[in-house]
């Protein structure tokens, strides 16, 4: 390895003994990798190597634990050498999805204008015919960690959401599908204001540890509506809300009120498939469940994603 990597976290921490090491978190646009332990008489090769500094090291990768429960590493080569901060943007250590943002955005659209009744698409352009909404939703992550926590993850898990939820409408008899995809679209809008990009890496904004992204939202529609002078009755306005605040599903999982309409359901599901989904496809290439070289077919550990451990087929059906 000889690289540039991002630190995400330093650890200073001592052995039973009370001698002092530190590991290192080391990101870039594909993941993390701790440091092997940087003991007492070498402390001085992470001088300058702060959480939030981008960092060039050299070394070697290689396996920690027991055989099947084995851990990558980093083992450093050499001093790290911390970067200018001017001369390098850590938001390109980041990861980020790997489709092309303008693809999506143009399938999104496309979902979007094909809204048929006037007032939904109006209510749902106030957000996504606004070029500086749609700048900041494109580099918002779906989450600080776990599913969709990319740059481009936010504007990726809502147009998997909008697709899943157009299709189940059209499936489920008597569903608007107009309202499913606005539900859709509108979801998870308060993440832009809750989540933000730390020198470290994603993080939640101070309003977002106070708000959380379900109520932010609500507050960022109702806000933008008045602002707007778009006429909505009483009633159009609360069920988009309720789209906003419904969409966890339950108030054990963040949501104040529970889905009471047939398209608040269907926006639900959809939320959780695209998430759960994408932790299972993210989890099944994670090296710490299958490390590399292994031939198992189960992961050598529970998820921490699912709560359970994984089958990796091991041929192809083809």
């Amino acid at each position: 390895m000889d690289d540039e990597f991002l630190v995400k976290e330093r650890a200073e921490k001592s052995t039973r003994a009370g001698a002092p090491f530190i590991v290192l978190t080391l990101g870039n646009a594909s993941g993390t990798i701790d440091t092997a332990p940087i003991w007492s008489e070498r402390l001085d090769w992470c001088a300058g190597a702060d959480k939030g500094r981008v960092v060039h090291v050299t070394g070697e990768i290689t396996q920690f634990g027991d055989e099947g429960r084995s851990k990558r590493q980093l083992q450093l080569g050499g001093p790290v050498r911390a970067l200018p901060p001017e001369s390098v943007d850590p938001s390109g250590f980041l990861p980020r999805i790997d489709a092309k943002v303008d693809q999506v955005w143009d399938a999104f659209d496309k979902l979007r204008t094909g809204i048929a009744s006037p007032t939904v698409r109006a209510v749902v352009d106030l957000f996504f015919a606004d070029e500086a909404f749609r700048a900041r939703f494109e580099r918002t992550p779906g989450a600080v960690n776990g599913h969709h926590a990319q740059l481009g993850g936010l504007l990726l898990h809502v147009f998997e959401v909008t697709s899943i939820a157009k299709h189940i409408a059209k499936t489920v008899r008597k569903a608007n599908a107009d309202l499913a995809v606005a539900g859709a679209m509108l979801h998870d809008i308060g993440k832009v204001e809750a989540y933000g990009i730390a020198p470290e890496g994603f993080s939640h904004t101070p309003t977002g540890m106070l708000l959380g992204h379900v109520t932010l939202g609500a507050l960022m529609f109702d806000r933008t509506l008045n602002a707007s002078g778009l006429s909505l009755t009483t009633a159009q306005r609360d069920e988009m809300l309720h789209f906003i605040l419904s969409h966890h599903g339950a108030l054990e999982f963040g949501s104040p009120v529970q889905p009471m309409t047939a398209e608040a359901e269907i926006v639900h599901w959809a939320d959780e498939a695209s998430a759960k989904a994408t932790d299972m496809m993210d989890e099944l290439s994670d090296p710490e469940l299958f490390p590399a070289g292994s031939s198992a077919e189960v992961s050598a550990k529970r998820s921490w994603r699912l709560g359970r451990r994984l089958w990796r087929r091991p041929e192809s059906w083809d």
